[in-house]
């Protein structure tokens, strides 16, 4: 995973092998794992989550070896929308619990600055997420509304 602010990728974690084509012990067939994916969408799960139900429960490795596509194309082709990525989401969360802690902690100089850096990290992300089309066009990160998004 990489870091934050360093722009290096650490040593400590294991790689996920690279499955060009779909193992042999794989048991699912590519429309089973694609049904998977929207129904465990329409369960309330995010990508994120829906990609680790699919390895830890189902013995999916890797959805994109097996059916060729993402799980953000498979729910896109579905109709199902999602309305942020994940990693967005999850950085606007980290941002507002770091300002929640500001509002109690007013002296803690670390997490003003780490903020900084994460709302930075939430403005590049906006900025590419526009450009690709995924955020409409216009779309800007507000730490006013940031709550409401993440609710």
């Amino acid at each position: 995973m990489a870091k934050l602010h360093s722009k290096k990728h650490g040593r400590s974690g294991s790689k996920r092998p690279s499955f060009k084509v779909a193992p042999d012990w794989v048991e699912y067939p590519a429309h089973e794992v694609e049904d998977l994916v929207v129904k465990l969408f329409k369960a309330g799960h995010n990508q994120t989550t829906i990609g680790r139900l699919l390895r830890d429960q189902y013995g999916v490795p890797h959805v994109r070896s097996i059916c060729n596509k993402t799980i953000s194309q498979i729910l896109k082709e579905a109709g199902q929308k999602v309305q942020y990525p994940d990693d967005l989401l999850s950085l606007i969360r980290r941002a507002v619990r770091m300002r929640k802690h500001l509002a109690t902690h007013k002296a803690d100089g670390t997490n003003t600055t780490k903020l900084i850096h994460c709302e930075s990290k939430i403005k590049r992300l906006v900025k590419y997420y526009v450009r690709e089309g995924i955020l409409p066009a216009g779309w800007t990160y507000n730490r006013e509304t940031a709550e409401l998004i993440v609710k």
